[in-house]
């Protein structure tokens, strides 16, 4: 009989046990892994949801990298615009400038011709009045030829 109770008491204590575990000591331990699981399972969606931000973050890079470049190459053309005008109104602008001086060359040029044969005239006609003086060999009145040289001018 001493072997049935001590059976029996150790099986009575093993139960004490069981219940005194499942009443005190279980619950604790079950509550901190509950809170260890929500803990590791929050963790793994804040990681997905970093995951899902990374990417999103990643194509808005892009999409703004593509937009600059976008702008840049507008700006780009842009200033090539303005360059090409401005070297049109720089050609315009000299173009106007090389009239301009041609004109007044051609201006210059007319005038130093209306001198020259202003000058030739005046050479002619003394040159005239000198071989007619040679010709003749005698004094001529300047005062009464001098009508006669200054027709004699215009002509040429």
């Amino acid at each position: 009989m001493n072997i049935n109770a001590t059976l029996i008491g150790q099986s009575i204590t093993f139960f004490l046990f069981v219940w005194f575990c499942m009443k005190f000591v279980w619950p604790p331990i079950m509550q901190a892994l509950s809170e260890r699981k929500q803990q590791i399972a929050d963790g793994l969606a804040a990681g997905e949801r970093g995951k899902h931000e990374l990417e999103l973050a990643g194509k808005r890079a892009t999409s703004e990298l593509q937009q600059a470049r976008q702008k840049a190459g507008d700006i780009v053309a842009q200033a090539e615009k303005r360059a090409s005008q401005l070297i049109d109104e720089a050609k315009s602008a000299a173009k106007i400038e090389a009239d301009r001086v041609m004109s007044a060359a051609q201006a210059s040029v007319e005038q130093e011709v209306v001198r020259a044969r202003e000058a030739l005239r005046s050479q002619v006609a003394a040159l005239a009045v000198a071989g007619a003086e040679k010709i003749l060999r005698r004094e001529i009145d300047s005062k009464a030829h001098a009508a006669l040289l200054a027709d004699i001018q215009n002509e040429l």
